[in-house]
């Protein structure tokens, strides 16, 4: 098979590119005895996705391997990569393989590093890549008419470095980089898969907050999830879920009063006005409870209160009324005139004994307490 060598120091491995099926004839798919992975890669079995868990319970067990069962979340994603992938590439990075055997390398023509690498008599064990394989394995099944159309690159090592492919696996899989939540909240507008209009224009919102002049949470946000010079109030990951519950397409059988209002008045395609709809609720927050509003010693301007608020602004667009007003009016004074009588609770939220106030096991039971009492408080209905 044709390979490039690459040579560093007193070591080699060689680049090569398979197409689907000869780089799935070429592999063995092992993984460490069940025992040891403590149930890893085995679920019930969801509608349609019977042939992933098959697969899985078909794969080999040894105690002497290095590799980790597959994960059937994981293979399922990546089948769903793989099907949902059009113009960009499938697997854009190579896969590395490790086979025991020294392979024989024969130069090509006047070039040093180009050539015909020998073929191992056994397959090779995977050291990165197994649920990419995996996927690609049940893709080709479901799409036999794509088998020619994709190649996949391979980093083979061999026989000469036996000990270092377990050290690789080891360094792989032991020093994986984690994006933050908020980090892909932000890259939302160019992910495919998985991002739903309804999430995209959850992060839009999200983004306008962050830069709207008008907006009192503009600069306000921590956009990226790591330090800052600047105080911040709120992860955007955070206020990205909250947002995007309130528009949850699966909520209530099929999207709540929230959904239905952007659905009905704006739509999903980022056009209009929508924005202002939580630009002017915040507004109407910071104008009601203004003698708190940005003050270090009070916990409004807090993560679990802001998530607070803006589940209280779904209770408040399910109000048929506030929904009629905002569209004649669609300025801040709407909301103010529900909830004027927050102000009542700003002594709630000093920062000295506001633990004991709202009371709770956690931080999620704890915005829960907060927006069931701003709800208390509200002038609708």
């Amino acid at each position: 098979m044709l390979a490039l060598r690459v040579s560093q120091k007193d070591g080699s491995f060689y680049l090569v590119s398979y197409k689907a099926q000869d780089i799935l004839r070429r592999i063995r798919f092992l993984g460490r005895h069940y025992a040891e992975l403590g149930g890893e890669g085995v679920q019930t079995d969801r509608p349609g996705e019977e042939e992933i868990t098959g697969f899985i319970r078909g794969i080999e067990k040894s105690d002497g391997a290095f590799q980790r069962g597959l994960v059937h979340r994981k293979v399922r994603d990546i089948l769903n990569f793989y099907e949902n992938a059009q113009s960009q590439p499938m697997i854009p990075g190579p896969v590395l393989l490790y086979t025991p055997e020294t392979l024989s390398f024969e130069p090509s023509g006047g070039y040093s590093s180009l050539g015909n690498l020998s073929e191992p008599s056994r397959p090779f064990i995977i050291i990165d890549g197994q649920h990419r394989l995996a996927g690609l394995n049940l893709y080709v099944k479901k799409h036999p008419e794509d088998d020619g159309k994709v190649e996949v690159p391979a980093i083979i090592f061999d026989g000469r470095q036996e000990d270092f492919a377990a050290e690789m696996f080891v360094i792989i899989n032991s020093t994986h980089t984690r994006i933050s939540r908020s980090h892909l909240v932000d890259l939302m507008e160019k992910v495919s898969y998985g991002a739903t209009p309804e999430r995209k224009w959850a992060a839009w919102i999200v983004s306008t907050l962050y830069e709207d002049s008008l907006s009192p949470l503009q600069y306000k946000i921590n956009k990226l999830g790591g330090r800052s010079r600047q105080e911040k109030w709120i992860l955007q990951s955070e206020l990205y879920n909250e947002i995007y519950r309130l528009v949850d397409p699966r909520k209530d059988g099929g999207g709540g009063p929230f959904h239905r209002f952007i659905a009905t008045d704006y739509g999903w395609d980022r056009r209009g006005q929508a924005p202002a709809v939580f630009i002017e609720y915040f507004r109407a927050v910071k104008a009601a409870m203004e003698a708190i509003w940005d003050n270090r010693n009070y916990m409004l301007n807090t993560s679990v209160s802001i998530k607070a608020l803006v589940r209280a602004l779904g209770d408040i667009i399910a109000d048929e009324e506030t929904r009629k007003a905002w569209r004649e009016k669609r300025a801040a004074s709407v909301f103010f005139d529900r909830i004027r009588g927050w102000k009542e609770m700003a002594p709630d939220f000093r920062r000295d004994g506001f633990y004991e106030r709202f009371a709770a096991k956690g931080q999620v039971e704890r915005v829960r307490i907060i927006h069931k009492e701003f709800t208390r408080r509200l002038g609708i209905g």
